[in-house]
Parts: structure tokens; sequence; C-alpha cells
């Protein structure tokens, strides 16, 4: 009787050490990561379309957003009557250039907003935190697009309307230019992603079960 007692209460607790533990597991979506790598690039290219004077350019001069150049040996007269010898000067107190400066930098810091809430999202194991950095990166990041578009717009045409100051029959813009467009395309592309990859568990849930024995072996 005694045996039989002992042998039941064994069972009881090897049923009892029984456990089963929740694992969660992260899913890090691959289109999120191409979209946190597009933000690093318009950085990239922002900073490069600012810092240089290749927005537009003629024989003997070249304009950017805060300075414009005039070369050694530029045909005079010089566009916009500028009476300058060579070198570079801060820009002209034109306001679309200005505008399209201002448009620019705010390109560059909403980017730059997007891109690190996106890096957080992709490093948030809470699946409510992801969803809210994805939805806050999307909508600065439109944002972003948008500035960069109106001055992509802004400076061509506001500088068309002064053409005939320009004293020179040839324009080009120059690479500076382009790379405002490449920037414009690669934060497309980052918000159509962040858009298209909205699957809803970006966390899952794994059961799994725990056998301990506490047997005593004395």
């Amino acid at each position: 009787m005694g045996k039989s007692f002992v042998l039941f209460e064994r069972q009881s607790k090897k049923k009892m050490a029984q456990t089963t533990t929740i694992e969660t597991v992260t899913i890090v979506r691959p289109l999120k990561v191409i979209a946190f790598i597009c933000g690093l690039i318009v950085i990239i290219l922002m900073i490069m379309g600012l810092a240089s004077t290749d927005w537009l350019m003629a024989a003997g001069w070249r304009q950017g957003l805060f300075l414009h150049c005039i070369e050694e040996g530029a045909k005079h007269p010089l566009p916009f009557n500028m009476q300058e010898p060579p070198g570079c000067y801060q820009s002209r107190d034109a306001t679309y250039i200005r505008t399209a400066a201002a448009l620019c930098v705010i390109t560059l810091l909403t980017d730059l907003v997007a891109t690190i809430l996106t890096g957080l999202g992709l490093r948030s194991k809470d699946h409510h935190t992801k969803f809210k950095y994805y939805r806050f990166a999307v909508i600065v990041m439109a944002l972003a697009l948008v500035s960069i578009i109106l001055a992509l717009i802004i400076y061509p045409v506001c500088f068309a309307a002064e053409l005939n100051l320009g004293n020179r029959t040839v324009w080009e813009f120059g690479w500076a230019y382009g790379v405002g467009w490449g920037a414009a395309i690669f934060l497309f592309g980052g918000v159509i992603l962040l858009l298209c990859d909205k699957e809803s568990e970006e966390i899952y849930y794994k059961e799994r079960k725990i056998v301990q024995d506490n047997d005593s072996r004395a």
C-alpha cells in the first residue's frame, strides 16, 4: 500500500513539472530593410546636391542653391549682369533659389527622421511599436518626397521666367539637379515599399512544452 502511494506521488510530480512556454519570433520584412536603405541613399544624394554648384550651367557660369561660380575666362556680359571677378559667391537673392534650397533642406531633414523611424521599427520586437514607427516613417518620407518634387519643379520653371537676363544662348541642368531627381526616385520607392509591405504579423508566437523531471534520485 505504501509503495503504491509513493508511485502515484511521483507521477503527479512529473505531470506538474510539465510547463508550456510561448516564444516570440520576430520576422524582419525584406521590403522594410530595402526602404531603410533607400532612406540612407537619399541622405547621401541630398548632401551632394546641397553642396554642389552644378545645378545650372552655361559658358563660364555655374549656379547652385547656395553658391554661384564664375570661371576664369568667362565671356562677358556675365549672366544676370554680374560684375564680380572669377570665383564663387553667395547665391543670388532670387526667391526661387532660396525656396528650392529651403525645400531641399526640408527633404534632407525629413528623410533623416523617416530613416531613423524605419530603423527603430526594424529593431523593435513589439508588434504595435513596429506599426507605429512604420506608419510615422511613411508620413514623414512622403513629406520629404513632396518637398523635393516641389523644389525640382520650382527651380527650372522660375529660372525660365528670367532667361532673358541670362546673357547666354545655351543653358544646361547639371548633375546636381539630376541627383535631386535620383533622390526623388528613391524616396518614392521607400514610400511604396513601406506601404506595400503591410503584413499584420511582424511577430508570430510559437508554443513549446518543457518537461522537467523533478524525481529525487536520493
